[in-house]
């Protein structure tokens, strides 16, 4: 089982359904409503985040590549 599966498995349904529309709206470069955040001293690493939900994905060759989804921590950035 590969990093977001797992990670996606510790969200309720109704946060699930939340990250599945976030997805969607960043894989469209549909970010109205989105709080997106480009990471310091990174170009191409960003995060979305919807309450404590944190999706961190990188744009590469205008492919998006997850890197985590995880709830809110003191360690969500390192």
């Amino acid at each position: 089982m590969d990093k977001i599966s797992k990670a996606l498995k510790r969200f309720s349904v109704k946060e699930r359904e939340w990250i599945k529309v976030i997805l969607e709206k960043i894989k469209k470069s549909d970010y109205k409503g989105l709080k997106i955040k480009k990471l310091k001293a990174r170009q191409d690493i960003f995060r979305a985040k919807k309450g404590s939900i944190r999706i961190i994905y990188r744009i590469k060759n205008k492919r998006i590549i997850l890197l985590a989804i995880e709830r809110r921590s003191d360690n969500t950035y390192k």
